[in-house]
């Protein structure tokens, strides 16, 4: 399970370090080997990514999916369309391909946010921006109802 903010920069090649903590974890899980895609289940622009077995299962399950419905279709043209496979090298790093960058507005402060089996990968200013508007209560949807009966 990957959990926690970490505050990274990205240098001059757009590669980021993933952070020792989880170093030893992804080597045992996938040997280092990972897949980045983008988040296209929502309008925030960062980017997601997972242990290359766990982004296999997902993709598996949806490219199951019916391609007759436009809605899937999007989401398997983004999600897998973008999919990119990276490999951390001796370093503990990772290139993120300069699209994928783009796509996110990521420059040089980047956050990692462990997602239990992924990350999210954020640009730094932007996610200050949406996790305030988070906390002040903005973008408040209805919980849902599987939620409601969770105690913290």
């Amino acid at each position: 399970m990957f959990r926690g903010v970490n505050e990274l920069a990205l240098d001059s090649k757009g590669r980021m370090a993933i952070p020792t903590r989880y170093r030893d974890q992804l080597v045992r899980a996938c040997s280092g080997q990972m897949v980045l895609t983008i988040n296209a289940l929502d309008s925030d622009h960062c980017l997601l990514l997972y242990p290359q077995p766990e982004w296999e299962e997902i993709e598996r399950k949806i490219m199951k999916l019916s391609s007759f419905n436009k809605q899937t279709r999007k989401l398997q043209r983004m999600l897998v369309g973008h999919a990119t496979e990276c490999d951390m090298d001796g370093n503990g790093r990772i290139l993120l391909a300069p699209p994928l960058r783009e796509f996110s507005g990521l420059n040089k402060d980047i956050v990692l946010i462990g997602q239990g089996n992924k990350f999210e990968i954020w640009d730094q200013g932007m996610w200050v921006t949406r996790r305030g508007e988070w906390l002040e209560g903005k973008d408040d949807d209805k919980l849902p109802p599987d939620l409601e009966s969770l105690s913290l």
